[in-house]
């Protein structure tokens, strides 16, 4: 009976601690499960920034535009004939009066030689007749000839005046056909490729030899819309209208300037549009005639515009904004209203002031109003005096 007892109490106590080790096992089980339901907090975005920067701007118009040469010549013949000479090479920069051609100058220098021998014909007639008609003069008061005779010598000495007039003209025709045979070059400029070689007969301004271009200056022929014709006029009368002229292909600070100088005098039927051409140095010949070319109409400039890089705007369904970071560094959403672009960056019309700070890059995870952290390595908008992308310091052009 005591050994019963004894092992009932056993195994009593054997129970009692197995469903206390049950008990703290499934406490330290609830416990973490406890902690795991509340997550830790998110920490602040890390940011991008930019300082905006009031700046001189241009106020532009962009547009298409085609250089053309600023002289272009297409040589023909003034005589005809066969050309014997040829003193250039294609593609040659040529001077003004340079020798291009010479057509066979025999045939006009044969008529050279005929016109001075009529010409010499006709002076010894006139000398003859002027000795008669001197002698006949001397006794005309004492009537040893007629008056009729009189008047026939006199005329005499006309007609073969005349003759030597005419003599003197035909001579000078001639030189200036045997000087034709000799073609000079009547600009400066590049030549192309030749239309005739040695041995081919030409015929007087029938024929063409060669194009000549001057490129140097050059023009950049241009068109703007009739809406824009009122700020154009306004900047030419002032003469402080110009023109920054590009290739398609090369950055924005790689344009030229030109002066605008030329306005046509209507507006185009059908297109609603109106010429214009900008004239630029070209002595390196850089610009092509033919080319087609970017060009900015720079109609005058907006001082102290707001300026922040392009990639820090956004679009909404309400339209465009971006974030501001304050000087708490919270974020604030704000609507803009932009202007043109210059470079890499854009004008800001409404909505962002000068030195503010705006998000370049993380937008993605900012909420208006929360924290944000401004990466320290940043150096966009770091110096306000640097300069910008298009090229000007703040508050002046370059």
């Amino acid at each position: 009976m005591n050994m019963t007892l004894a092992t009932n109490v056993i195994f009593g106590n054997r129970y009692l601690a197995l469903f206390a080790a049950v008990l703290t096992l499934a406490t330290i089980g609830c416990g973490r499960s406890s902690v795991q339901a509340a997550p830790p907090a998110m920490p602040a975005p890390l940011v991008t920034v930019a300082k905006a920067n009031a700046e001189d701007v241009p106020r532009y118009l962009d547009e298409i535009g085609r250089n053309a040469a600023f002289e272009s010549v297409t040589v023909t013949p003034q005589v005809g004939g066969r050309i014997v000479e040829r003193h250039f090479q294609d593609g040659e920069n040529l001077h003004k009066g340079q020798l291009l051609f010479v057509i066979d100058p025999r045939p006009y220098k044969a008529q050279v030689d005929s016109a001075q021998a009529a010409l010499a014909q006709a002076k010894a007639g006139l000398d003859l007749a002027r000795i008669q008609f001197a002698r006949d003069e001397e006794v005309i008061g004492t009537r040893a000839i007629s008056k009729q005779d009189y008047d026939t010598k006199k005329n005499a000495v006309d007609v073969y005046g005349a003759q030597v007039e005419a003599s003197e003209a035909t001579l000078e025709s001639a030189k200036l056909n045997l000087e034709y045979c000799y073609i000079h070059s009547p600009i400066d400029g590049r030549a192309g490729a030749r239309l005739v070689d040695v041995g081919n007969v030409v015929q007087p301004n029938a024929t063409s030899l060669l194009s000549i271009q001057r490129l140097d200056p050059i023009y950049a022929n241009f068109t703007i819309t009739e809406s824009d014709l009122p700020g154009v006029q306004k900047q030419m009368s002032n003469g402080t209208l110009s023109a920054a002229v590009r290739l398609p292909s090369e950055a924005e600070n790689a344009a030229r300037t030109g002066r605008v100088e030329f306005l046509d005098n209507a507006v185009q039927n059908g297109s609603g549009t109106v010429n214009l051409r900008a004239t630029m140095r070209n002595s390196d010949h850089y610009f092509w005639p033919g080319q087609f070319v970017n060009v900015r109409l720079v109609l005058s400039t907006d001082k102290g515009a707001v300026l922040i890089p392009n990639q820090a705007t956004q679009i909404s369904q309400k339209g465009t904004f971006v974030y501001v970071v304050k000087s708490d560094d919270t974020a604030e959403l704000r609507p803009v209203k932009l202007g043109q672009r210059q470079g890499d960056q854009v004008v800001v019309s409404e909505g962002v002031a000068a030195n503010e700070r705006v998000v370049l890059a993380g937008q993605m995870l900012v909420r208006p109003g929360d924290k944000v952290r401004v990466d320290s390595g940043s150096a966009a908008g770091a110096d306000p005096n640097a300069k910008s992308s298009t090229g000007r310091a703040p508050g002046g052009q370059s």
